[in-house]
């Protein structure tokens, strides 16, 4: 009980309270930009991101748990067009790679390719892996 009400009041203020709070703020961008591609976050698409979230924070369970609530949060943002919507996002992320170098580095397209594995329709297929292709191509631009 006292866990979750210290990963809620985490997210709540995790702006002031977590170290490099930026650096996840872009990663969870990014894994809601390949999750948003499609209209659901299906199941595999929650475990995958559960998995890749434990990989990049293997010590770290909460760090790696806000990753993922604040993923649903901005996808949450843009399945209600509220203050966010897709296109938004993806310019949020092309500037903020662009103006902190050190985030390209961040951008995993093995992980992200993982996604494509996820049952869903060949359109929305499709236009995930151009939404990877993208990031792919941002982060070559800015290494």
């Amino acid at each position: 009980m006292i866990k979750v009400l210290r990963r809620k009041f985490k997210k709540f203020f995790r702006e002031f309270l977590l170290y490099h709070n930026n650096s996840l703020e872009y990663r969870a961008k990014v894994f809601t930009l390949v999750i948003a591609a499609n209209e659901h976050i299906h199941p595999c698409e929650e475990e995958l991101l559960m998995e890749c979230a434990c990989a990049i924070y293997k010590n770290d369970e909460e760090r790696c748990e806000i990753l993922v609530e604040t993923v649903k949060e901005y996808y949450e943002k843009i399945i209600t067009n509220n203050g966010l919507d897709f296109e938004h996002l993806v310019f949020q992320v092309e500037k903020e790679t662009r103006d902190v170098k050190r985030f390209s580095a961040k951008i995993d397209v093995d992980a992200l390719l993982k996604f494509q594995a996820c049952e869903m329709t060949a359109d929305e297929k499709l236009y995930q892996l151009r939404v990877i292709e993208f990031l792919a191509d941002l982060k070559a631009r800015y290494t």
